[in-house]
């Protein structure tokens, strides 16, 4: 999973800074925006190329950063680029917040979305409280994300925005997978003991 994961993260979280720092640097504001667009669309592209199909997600994504870039562009705020998604990420926080007292919990949404698993296990007390639990913790994680961001975003440069930002919310977000799969793990030891036993 983490070598599967890795290279994704590379593409869609650092290299994206590098790119955008550098050219902001070297450039300016309109170059580091223009750099940002012809990376995503460089990345399409290069999957064309190779026989790799490009999801909707990532045509969506694509056209996100193009209107993001326009719109930052228009007003000459590089605060406005990044305003959107740490917006998004607030919502993220509130669905995953609102799954919780509605019974319904987002983790269990999309961890089932990933990984197929059988519909005793989930009806299962101890599977049910973990991933009630799992949402409040990724509720948290997005939170803070959305807090770090957007303070930075207001009060530090963009330089110090872009790394330190990156940084905290990567080391944040790799402490709650870790918390996620060492929780599943004792999840799925209790369930297998209590099924061994019954």
């Amino acid at each position: 999973m983490l070598r599967h994961a890795l290279p994704r993260f590379v593409e869609g979280v650092i290299a994206p800074v590098v790119v955008f720092y550098a050219a902001f640097a070297v450039l300016g504001l309109n170059g580091a925006l223009i750099a940002a667009v012809v990376w995503v669309y460089g990345g399409i592209a290069w999957r064309y190329a190779r026989g790799h199909g490009v999801s909707g997600m990532l045509l969506l994504a694509a056209v996100g950063v193009t209107v993001r870039a326009v719109l930052a562009a228009v007003t000459h705020s590089a605060v406005v680029y990044f305003l959107q998604p740490t917006l998004g990420t607030l919502l993220v926080a509130m669905a995953f917040l609102a799954s919780v007292p509605l019974r319904r919990p987002l983790a269990q949404k999309l961890a089932t979305d990933m990984v197929p698993m059988p519909e005793a296990f989930l009806k299962h007390a101890r599977v049910r409280q973990f991933f009630l639990r799992i949402s409040l913790l990724w509720s948290l994680v997005f939170f803070s994300n959305a807090v770090i961001s957007l303070w930075m975003l207001f009060n530090e440069s963009i330089g110090m925005y872009l790394w330190v930002r990156t940084s905290l919310v990567a080391a944040l977000g790799a402490v709650a997978v870790a918390v996620s799969i060492l929780g599943f793990r004792r999840c799925l030891t209790h369930v297998n003991g209590a099924a061994a036993h019954a």
